[in-house]
Formats: structure tokens, C-alpha cells, sequence
């Protein structure tokens, strides 16, 4: 039982990890956003949620862009590949690019990846 139990520690922190907001920033005041549930509504090939816009973030054109067939992101200065199961493909309701990134150890991961325009 002992086993089963310290077996299991390590794939319930990593779960908490995932499904927690990295950044959260909803204080409230996107409460009343139009496009509010269809945010929480966005999830990644993988299946995880992307949480809410306030726990995105929006990118400048200059911040994003693909290279050898996939979508690549630069945060904190630093390109980061988005896994392919991460991109949204339904319709950008918002118009902007949001990128929901979590950090491990320091290091950003893509939770979920939204494509703008690109104008």
C-alpha cells in the first residue's frame, strides 16, 4: 500500500501542475467580457483546458511565428517550439494571438496556442 501510494505523489503534483494557471491574472475584471466562456471553453488536442484569456497572454506579431511546418513562440527572449497538440484550430474569436504558457523548473512550456492574424 506503502508502494502505491509513493508511487502515485509524483503523477498528482504533475497534475496539479498542469491544470493550475501559470500566471493567473483574473481579478475580476474580465468578468464581463463577451468572450468569456468561450475562453474557458478552449482546449488543446491533449484534452487540457486553457484556462481563461486573463490567464493568457497576447503576443506581437514579431513574438510568433512558424518555421519547418509548426507554430514557434518567443518568451522571456527565448523561441520556444509549441507541440502541435497544443494549437487551437478553431476560430480566433478574439483576433489576437494568445499563447497560455506554465513554467517548469524556470522553463516555459505551452499549455495552449492560439494563431491571429498575422497582419
Amino acid at each position: 500500500m506503502t508502494i502505491v501510494i509513493s508511487r502515485m505523489i509524483p503523477l498528482v503534483a504533475a497534475a496539479i501542475m498542469i491544470c493550475a494557471p501559470a500566471d493567473a491574472r483574473d481579478d475580476g475584471r474580465y468578468a464581463n467580457s463577451p468572450l468569456k466562456g468561450w475562453f474557458e471553453s478552449l482546449h488543446s488536442k491533449a484534452g487540457g483546458p486553457c484556462c481563461a484569456d486573463a490567464d493568457g497572454t497576447a503576443l506581437d506579431d514579431l513574438d510568433w511565428d512558424t518555421r519547418d511546418g509548426h507554430y514557434r513562440v518567443r518568451l522571456q527572449g527565448e523561441w520556444i517550439e509549441v507541440p502541435d497538440d497544443a494549437v487551437i484550430t478553431e476560430p480566433n474569436r478574439a483576433g489576437r494571438t494568445i499563447v497560455w504558457p506554465y513554467y517548469v523548473n524556470g522553463r516555459a512550456m505551452i499549455r495552449c496556442f492560439m494563431p491571429g492574424s498575422m497582419t
